[in-house]
């Protein structure tokens, strides 16, 4: 029965949400930074900002892995396969992610800044106090499924042999030939690691939103 394989998938599950909480932590700072400075007055921070954009979005994940842990050694970068997988995760959500930042900022009526520059607020305060608690809570739900999209893309590092739930299914498939049973496991573990994330960014955008409106 399927639960007799379930413990096998213990650690490969550890793995993926080691995985996904380092790599969305990395990526919300990213997406940041790449928000903010494609939106920067200097051409040079906005040139920067948007080639990390155009190369992470327009290229796949699964190549970018590929690039970061077999090329790099070639440049003399050897990289340990969970750091290998939580940069190609990060950096290609980062990339993603700045446009939600992006996308939020410019959204805000101008009128809150024409009127935060009336109160003689600085660029700083108008963005920390005004701008970007405003821009958060519109940011939520597609940060929310940001992770989720990043948490099925940790699949991908059982290319590096990194023993993740996917990179476990698959040797323990060739090993009891089950593939029913144990990719219905995996589907299984896959929804319960996803709904606490779900969950959680629906608390948090509820308890920004309190208030508000």
């Amino acid at each position: 029965m399927w639960f007799d394989i379930l413990p096998s998938f213990w650690e490969g599950a550890k793995v993926t949400i080691e995985l996904t909480l380092f790599s969305a932590v990395i990526a919300f700072f990213l997406a940041f930074a790449a928000g903010f400075g494609r939106l920067s007055k200097h051409k040079a921070v906005r040139i920067l900002a948007t080639t990390y954009v155009e190369v992470f979005r327009g290229t796949s994940l699964f190549v970018q892995l590929f690039w970061i842990y077999f090329a790099l050694p070639l440049f003399g970068i050897m990289l340990p396969k969970m750091l290998a997988g939580v940069l190609a995760l990060s950096l290609n959500a980062g990339a993603y992610g700045s446009e939600i930042v992006r996308s939020t900022i410019i959204s805000v009526p101008k009128g809150q800044t024409e009127a935060a520059i009336a109160l003689n607020m600085t660029p700083w305060q108008r963005t920390r106090l005004v701008i970007l608690p405003q821009a958060l809570v519109m940011m939520l739900p597609a940060f929310g499924n940001l992770i989720i999209e990043m948490l099925k893309g940790t699949a991908l590092v059982s290319l590096v042999t990194l023993s993740d739930l996917t990179f476990v299914a698959t040797v323990l498939n060739s090993s009891i030939m089950r593939p029913t049973e144990i990719f219905s496991v995996l589907l299984v573990i896959y929804f319960v690691i996803s709904l606490p994330f779900t969950r959680g960014i629906r608390w948090i955008e509820h308890r920004l939103s309190a208030g508000r409106y």
